[in-house]
Parts: C-alpha cells; structure tokens; sequence
C-alpha cells in the first residue's frame, strides 16, 4: 500500500472508534440493542429478580404499639405503632419485642379465636390470631391467598378487617389506647381486680344494691344518661371509663324493691333511737329566727349546688377527729320535749381546739360563720358529694382552698346551736343529707358487696 492509503485507512479507523465512543456515551455506557444484535457489544446483564415475598410463620403483639412478626426463613420485623410500619429489629432486641408500655398487655386478655374473617366480601382462613383487647386484634391469614399483606387487624372487635394501619385505623388505635388507660385508672379505684371486672364488665352496677334510710348508693352505667330515682332526675357524669351518679336515699324512703337500670335496688327497713335535750330558753329562741336561719340556708345551699364533675379523691376517708360519739347519725331528736328533727349527722365529743382533718382530698366550696351551725366549712369532693364540718372554734381554710385528705381545716369549737364542744359532721349528696358512717376508711368504689368465698 502506498504511504498515502495507509495514512487513509488510519483515519477512518480512528474515525470509527470515536464513533462508537460516542455511541456508548449517549447510552450511558452500555451498547444499544441494534450494537448487541450485531455481536459487536458487550453480553447484556442478567435481568434482576424481585425479591420474594416472605412467608409469615408467627407474630405477637406486645399491646396496642408494639409488636414482632417472625418469618419461615428465620428473620423477624418489629412494629412500634401498631403496625403501620414494620422493620428489621435492631441489634439485642428480645425475640418477644420490647415489653409495652402503652395500653394493656396481651397476656391479659382473654382473647377470641377466629378460624376465619372476612374481608372485602371474601372469608379467609385464619392461622393465627391475637385480641389485645376487646375491640382491637390481628389475624394472619392462611398462606397461599391473594392478599399482598396476610395480617389484618381490627378496631371494632371483628366486624371488620384491614390490611393497612391507615390514618383512620391509627386515629382509633390512639382512641382505644386512651380508652384502656381510662379503664386501667378506674380499675385502680376499686377494692380488688375482681371487684372491679365485677362492676366494670356490666351495664349497670350499684354500689351497693342494699341500702337503708338516709344512705347513699354510687351508680355506674357504661353508658351516658339519666337515672329516676325518689321524685327526681339525676343526671350520670363522666368519669374515666364509666358514667356516675350518686342516688342519696332520704330518710323518709319506704322499705321496698326499686329498679334502677336493669338492677334492682333493695332498702331495707331501719329504725333510729330517739334523743332527747334539754337547752335554755335563750338558745331554744335561736331555732325561731326563721329570717336569719333562711339567709343563711340559702347561701349554703347556693355552694353545695355547684360541684367538680369529677371524683376528687382516690384514697379512702377517713374520720375528722378521734373523738366520743354523742349523737349517732339518724337519731329522731326532741329540744325541750318537742320534735326538732331527725339528726342527719354524727356528734363527736372533744377538747376545745382539737385539731379537725379533712376527710378526704377536695376543693372548699364554703367556710364561713352560720347563726345554728356556727363556724362551718363544707368541702366539695366531686360529684355533688360534699362533706360538713359545724361549730368550729376557728376557721383554718378560706372558700376556694384546696385541701387534701389528713390537712387541718379548722379547731373542734362550740358556736353557734351547741351545747358544749364537739364537730358536727357529715355528708350531703345532691343537698340530701347522708350517713357519714358509710365513708369511713372506705371510698364509694369500694361499696360494692364482696362476694363470699368459696371453701
């Protein structure tokens, strides 16, 4: 070849490889088919496979938050909010997933088995399934279905299913744990665990069912509402888990079966001592200042009408003052040989400036000096339930104080109708006088009638 067709044919030859150069770049570096097709490219790469789907062999939740899911091939993904995501475990986590915190245990419960649900119109055999509490559970369904995701949970107890922790299906999740830690706070208030399954696992509850003149009966119902009961309407507050009312049954209440609910209330018959005193005239004329004794009832009256809508305690009561009892509550009382009233209270007997205690925790809804009660206080306790402290030497609290069981309220005294030092004392329950007796070392919750054991 001549040197002037060598220098031609080295041209076109750098000229082509430039060319494909510029090929490989503009298809970033891999050939075009029409390249690969011509044999003169690189082999093309294997296509890349989709992982397959993991088999579920077994899941467990914790509570409401928490859970672990194990697969056939031996890896596990946790959940920390219900379900809603899942993810590999971190390094040292217990096979169980971290114990929770947030709603109750799974362990706890009874649970229902399915064998199998329905979703979307169809009914799917069930493997395994876990109820963490009586409207919440999961259900792994059989494997060889359709469904992308074999774990389905519900929020309504079964009725239905979803295979996502959808915004919706979180929102009931956060509702429901709110909900048990409610029932988890009641519970607590309530004498035993059994106790409190027995009055909380019913539509209505009466604590207690048997009572007698001049007592007081705490009622729940699962739902809002309105109760009956003696001539007039009491309306059923809220409280954690459960609706509340107390029903005070007034002295002149007749022996007898009466429904509340679907329960039965029972009140039995009891009779009360009579007591008699003797005073001078000059005290006695302090009962006919009727002008003076309405002002002052009507004050009082204006401050037990206006109550927290809450039970303000959680420990039991506990008795004012160590002192002796002079006058037992209910005793039919004669001043000077003719009928006052029935005494709705209890008298203990002490030392002038004895120390007085508040029964219980509560808001002071009234201290202030009365013409027959003298220096009085009443504290709110919740729930139109207030107890009455009378004839203090001296006031140690101001109206809008709060106070907590055991503090000292005020000194024992003898103002106003007294004859002699000594705290009257007792409850009101919806301005009806109650018997103070039934509180003590107690609280409402704990009313309920024990069952007997069995030998």
């Amino acid at each position: 070849m001549k040197p002037r067709s060598k220098k031609i044919g080295y041209l076109l030859a750098g000229t082509a490889l430039a060319a494909v150069c510029v090929v490989l770049v503009a298809y970033g570096g891999e050939p075009p088919a029409w390249l690969l097709a011509s044999g003169k490219g690189a082999a093309p790469a294997a296509e890349k496979q989709a992982p397959a789907r993991r088999e579920i062999l077994d899941f467990h939740m914790s509570d409401l938050d928490k859970g672990r899911i194990r697969y056939t091939d031996g890896t596990s993904s946790v959940t920390e909010d219900g379900g809603a995501h899942w993810t590999e475990p971190a390094p040292g986590l217990p096979d169980a997933a971290a114990s929770g915190t947030n709603g109750p245990s799974a362990s706890l419960t009874d649970g229902k088995k399915l064998t199998t649900i329905a979703y979307q119109t169809k009914d799917y055999p069930v493997k395994q399934s876990q109820f963490v509490t009586d409207r919440v559970g999961w259900a792994l369904v059989t494997a060889g279905t359709e469904l992308a995701n074999p774990l389905l949970v519900t929020t309504d107890g079964g009725q239905t299913w979803h295979a996502e922790v959808t915004p919706a299906v979180k929102d009931v999740l956060q509702e429901e744990k709110q909900r048990q830690q409610r029932i988890s706070r009641e519970a607590a208030l309530y004498a035993s665990p059994e106790q409190a399954k027995k009055a909380m696992d019913t539509a209505w509850t009466l604590l207690p069912d048997t009572a007698s003149p001049g007592d007081v009966v705490l009622v729940r119902h699962d739902q809002p509402g309105e109760v009956a009961w003696q001539g007039k309407t009491y309306e059923l507050q809220p409280f954690e888990a459960g609706y509340f009312a107390y029903l005070p049954v007034p002295m002149k209440t007749k022996p007898g079966s009466y429904p509340i609910g679907d329960q039965t209330l029972k009140i039995k018959d009891k009779k009360f001592e009579t007591q008699h005193l003797k005073v001078s005239k000059q005290m006695e004329s302090m009962r006919q200042d009727t002008k003076r004794i309405e002002a002052d009832q009507k004050k009082i009256d204006a401050a037990r009408s206006k109550s927290e809508p809450a039970f303000l305690f959680s420990a039991p009561f506990i008795q004012p003052i160590e002192g002796i009892l002079t006058t037992p509550y209910g005793h039919t009382r004669y001043v000077n040989g003719k009928f006052a009233s029935s005494h709705t209270a209890i008298d203990l007997a002490a030392k002038e400036g004895t120390p007085i205690k508040a029964a219980n925790d509560g808001i002071v809804a009234l201290a202030d000096n009365f013409y027959l009660t003298g220096n009085t206080i009443y504290i709110d306790h919740g729930m139109n339930l207030f107890s009455q402290y009378a004839h203090l030497s001296k006031l140690q609290v101001k109206t809008g104080d709060r106070v907590k069981r055991g503090d000292i309220i005020g000194l024992v005294g003898s103002t106003g109708f007294s004859t002699g030092p000594h705290l009257h004392f007792t409850f009101w329950a919806h301005n009806v006088p109650v018997n103070p007796n039934l509180f003590f070392n107690a609280t409402p919750f704990q009313w309920l009638k024990q069952e007997p054991q069995s030998r």
